[in-house]
């Protein structure tokens, strides 16, 4: 069910509520922005929709903006017909209007918009819900033309194919959305609006953060999985330390535990143009890494410049 927020004095009478419902929505109204925003952070709808007459409205879109867990969540603003000529969007991070008094049918057609552009702008993965490869293309060009030192960082899971062969792949499902929230709770924890935390597919993912918090972050989030990686874990595998699974020849084979492996590359040591040459360099890196027992994080000390 698709949740929507309204925060302010959007819906007027209840109209506009019954069909919304009537469609299979959810409606979730506030009229303080400090309990929206206490929702965008803890539980965030899919969609929300703000009266700019609200106290704290540039706080709440500034909360819905660095929310990592649904970078695509459609903003509307709701304003009067006589502000639309004096409007600063560059101020205004939202993704529609709607003008007050708000109509049922004009906020059913806005909101069913809102969504489609949704689907086709975003590549969210289905799964995690986190953006997808489009998204960190972008995220990565982004990154190279801002001419800012930032970390890349490739995180992939060892093991995995084995661990979904012996354990199932709800299971494996689980452990991909463990590692997804583990990357979005550290980079919300430590660096929210400095960050961007990707989703390859599988169980591969990415994250970007600023260059001087590499250490520090991969740190917490190898000792965040750590803590956690064993619920997923039976206790005869936990203490043999292994487990032995046929290999992609179907051999059998003793394979290790759950781990991560983490390659960063760092962009202030390179001269790179295009997300290409960063992916690029991370595949070395991350056969390097994969080959360390347990979990590990390698930065890439290359340099190109020079």
């Amino acid at each position: 069910m698709t949740r929507l927020l309204f925060a302010g004095d959007v819906l007027v009478n209840d109209e506009p509520s019954l069909i919304l419902k009537a469609k299979g929505y959810q409606i979730l109204k506030f009229r303080a922005s400090s309990d929206a925003i206490a929702l965008v952070l803890e539980d965030p709808p899919d969609m929300l929709i703000v009266d700019k007459a609200l106290p704290g409205c540039m706080d709440l879109l500034d909360a819905a903006r660095a929310c990592l867990q649904k970078t695509n969540m459609p903003i509307l603003l709701a304003v009067e017909a006589r502000e639309l000529s004096s409007l600063n969007w560059e101020k205004y991070f939202v993704d529609d209007i709607l003008v007050k008094p708000v109509d049922a049918e004009n906020l059913f057609a806005r909101i069913g918009l809102a969504q489609a552009r949704m689907v086709r702008v975003f590549d969210n993965n289905p799964l995690s819900r986190l953006p997808g490869n489009t998204s960190i293309l972008q995220a990565i060009q982004k990154t190279i033309e801002s001419g800012e030192s930032c970390g890349v960082c490739y995180v992939d899971i060892d093991n995995f194919k084995p661990y979904n062969d012996r354990y199932g792949f709800s299971q494996g499902d689980d452990v991909i959305l463990m590692v997804a929230r583990i990357l979005v709770n550290v980079m919300e924890e430590m660096a929210r609006h400095k960050s961007f935390v990707g989703h390859v597919g599988g169980d591969d993912f990415l994250f970007i953060i600023p260059e001087d918090m590499i250490d520090e972050v991969c740190k917490r989030v190898l000792a965040h999985f750590e803590v956690v990686r064993n619920m997923f874990l039976s206790k005869e595998d936990l203490e043999a330390g292994c487990y032995i699974e046929k290999d992609r020849q179907g051999r059998e084979t003793t394979f290790g535990l759950l781990s991560l492996s983490i390659a960063v590359i760092p962009t202030g040591n390179h001269t790179f143009s295009h997300s290409a040459e960063v992916s690029s360099a991370a595949s070395q890196l991350k056969h390097f890494v994969k080959q360390k027992e347990g979990s590990n994080y390698v930065i890439d000390r290359r340099s190109t410049k020079g």
